[in-house]
């Protein structure tokens, strides 16, 4: 595959990065053309690739997603730079650092707790992450950084929700805010869609005692050649099903 060729003040751009991660990315494209999901976790020790690219599109540089086949032909995702004049170096300046203090008052507002599974969590592994992507409305802290454009994630929802983002024909070429804002990613309590796909979703979480009801209701799938997610949503079904014939 032949390396395009950018235009100088692209390139100029580029190289103004200065953080290592995204820096990386870059210098690798600009040497190779791309880079593969496997050479982020193998040379770079990038465990979640999405974040990397991620980081550099947050530099406001426009990057595509691609199928690649590796050594033992198997199918990976791939980076490189898509159309250079959907660079938005200047409307992209780097996420901004969030404050401990900022942190202490979603957490007063939201509870210490995930905003998508709900589960519960010291602060510590909760995130802090804007509630309509920075990629397509960018930091909001120019027009005052207020606690509802932001949401608390635990590291499985957080990167559940970049992956399910970051393929989003939205996220990839419209950028409509209007459209992110009834999305499911950003608005779990009331949305219309995930990602632009008509489809509910409900994350469920058993701790404590209650992993072993989760137990027994897989055994229970299991008995009925059933996965869990059907298993329960008949289990639902019936018990719905029960509660109107009692009125």
């Amino acid at each position: 595959m032949s390396k395009p060729k950018f235009p100088r003040g692209f390139i100029r751009q580029l190289k103004a990065v200065r953080k290592k991660r995204p820096r990386t990315v870059i210098e690798h494209i600009l040497k190779h053309g791309f880079i593969t999901t496997e050479e982020l976790r193998t040379e770079y020790g990038y465990n979640h690739p999405p974040r990397a690219a991620r980081d550099v599109r947050e530099e406001g540089v426009p990057l595509e997603t691609f199928r690649v086949r590796d050594s033992e032909g198997r199918s990976i995702g791939a980076y490189r730079f898509a159309d250079v004049r959907k660079a938005r170096f200047g409307a992209l300046a780097g996420r901004k650092v969030f404050s401990k203090g900022f942190k202490k008052q979603i957490i007063n507002a939201l509870g210490c707790r995930c905003t998508i599974c709900l589960q519960p969590y010291e602060e510590r592994y909760l995130q802090v992450d804007h509630r309509i992507p920075y990629e397509v409305l960018g930091d909001v802290e120019t027009r005052g950084r207020e606690v509802a454009n932001y949401m608390l994630l635990c590291g499985s929802c957080n990167r559940a929700k970049s992956w399910s983002c970051e393929h989003c024909i939205n996220w990839l070429e419209q950028r409509k805010s209007e459209v992110c804002r009834v999305c499911y990613w950003a608005a779990p309590e009331a949305y219309k869609h995930i990602a632009l796909v008509e489809i509910r979703r409900l994350d469920l979480v058993w701790t404590g005692d209650e992993v072993e009801v989760y137990e027994g209701l897989k055994k229970r799938a299991a008995l009925l050649q059933s996965n869990m997610p059907d298993y329960v949503k008949k289990a639902l079904k019936r018990h719905i099903k029960n509660d109107c014939s009692t009125e």
